[in-house]
């Protein structure tokens, strides 16, 4: 981005604006003995041509790694966003769109608030959406929150096999609040142990699961709801970090689940250095009234034309903090608009094609790991994402690296116990070659 710096006449008519003498006048109420004295220890400044050569002297230093076939997931997936999302986004009416709450001034993003609620109810099953929340992990924890005000529990139970950072979020969030959290262990199979589950259920108020869970594993959602306990059974809520999923797999809510959380990152968002991520919650209808941040609603206005409008939000959730359902007040507007158009870019058709590509890249990848003695670490069904054992899992992708591969995730670092475990993932970007080239790299690894 080019940057055209204030002349020093530009200066002088600003400060006359505000009726300062000087720039140090703007600074005035800072105190004197916290004022920096002397200037930054920094180089000066350059001329524009001579910044614009050292920066091409240090790019041409990089390795292209955006040219890597990637394999790595683990929570952000590598999709391909078509240009027209981008093209659609960069609108001046979409950069600079008026707050939702005057409607009046504001139908056209509150439509694609509207849009993108109705599509992320229809893909988890549930019966209304949220606007959208900051990422999957804070969506996590804001669903504990709300089962903790609807049950009036104190235990929050998650299975261990949800994605580590939404567990570690999860516990930030009420860790001062006499929440207990307590996991539920996984089985060989790489599921939620249901005999562990059933023994922990009692007195909790929700069960957090991952579907596909942070291995990769296809979660028997069904089962889970159905496992019979002597009291009100928890909330049980369904946690998606890889949302391309749930257009092949049965959605949550016709399962049994209550809530559906998770990250929409996947729906027209590039895998950037950390973000940006786009967080949802949908649930059953007689939920609805605790849940966080934004809903949208349609309606008519005195004329009878369609409208829409925020709905089901109480004031104190934006003014008065400590009566807030919840202190998400805001909701990822140009994220959620990104996932809609590419919703409405790709339609239901579009959608299904991509999720078999994703399962049938996955699973041709998963067969040649094993055809070259890689084996899997669990038996239990997978989407576009899969753990395996490889000795020394831990340096394997500098190795892979070297050769032209983004590499897997090593799980030792969030489960210790799984030492050799190593978690690949395949999109519909991974090409046949380089699945062959990786399984005969890890191949001769194993």
């Amino acid at each position: 981005m080019h940057y055209l710096p204030a002349s020093g006449e530009d200066v002088k008519n600003m400060l006359g604006a505000v009726g300062a003498k000087s720039v140090d006048d703007l600074f005035s109420s800072i105190p004197e003995e916290v004022k920096l004295r002397g200037p930054l220890p920094i180089p000066s400044g350059l001329a524009e041509a001579e910044v614009k050569e050292r920066f091409a002297l240090r790019a041409a230093r990089n390795t292209v790694a955006s040219c890597f076939p990637c394999f790595l997931g683990a929570g952000a997936y590598d999709h391909y966003v078509p240009a027209a999302v981008d093209a659609i986004l960069s609108r001046s009416e979409f950069y600079t769109s008026y707050t939702p709450y005057q409607p009046e001034m504001a139908q056209g993003t509150l439509q694609a608030i509207f849009e993108f609620q109705t599509m992320m109810a229809g893909l988890t099953g549930m019966d209304v959406s949220n606007a959208s929340l900051y990422d999957g992990a804070s969506a996590t924890a804001e669903a504990a929150l709300m089962a903790s005000r609807l049950r009036k529990g104190r235990k929050i139970l998650v299975a261990r096999s949800l994605h580590p950072s939404y567990r570690a979020v999860l516990r930030t969030y009420v860790k001062h609040l006499g929440l207990a959290v307590e996991e539920v262990p996984f089985g060989s199979d790489g599921r939620v142990d249901l005999s562990a589950y059933a023994k922990a259920a009692e007195g909790a108020c929700i069960f957090l699961v991952g579907q596909p869970n942070f291995f990769g594993v296809v979660e028997d959602v069904k089962a889970i709801s159905s496992v019979a306990l002597n009291s009100e059974k928890p909330i049980l809520a369904v946690a998606v970090a890889e949302t391309l999923a749930l257009a092949a797999l049965e959605p949550p809510g016709p399962q049994g689940a209550d809530l559906c959380v998770g990250d929409a990152r996947s729906f027209g968002l590039p895998v950037g250095f950390g973000g940006p991520y786009l967080g949802f919650m949908t649930a059953k209808k007689e939920l609805m009234r605790q849940m966080p941040g934004r809903i949208c609603g349609e309606t008519v206005d005195a004329d009878g034309r369609r409208g829409f409008v925020l709905t089901l939000t109480t004031r104190e959730q934006h003014i008065r903090r400590e009566k807030a359902t919840s202190n998400i007040c805001s909701n990822e507007g140009l994220c959620m608009l990104a996932a809609t158009v590419y919703l409405a870019l790709m339609g239901r058709k579009g959608l299904s094609e991509l999720a078999r590509q994703n399962l049938s890249k996955a699973h041709y990848l998963k067969g040649a790991l094993e055809a070259n003695g890689v084996k899997p670490l669990f038996g239990g069904p997978v989407f576009n994402e899969f753990a395996v054992s490889v000795k020394g899992s831990a340096k394997v992708n500098g190795k892979l690296f070297k050769k032209g591969i983004i590499g897997g995730y090593p799980l030792f670092k969030d489960y210790p116990k799984l030492k050799n475990g190593y978690l690949l993932c395949a999109t519909e970007r991974t090409a046949k070659e380089d699945c062959d080239k990786l399984a005969s790299i890890l191949g001769g690894a194993a």
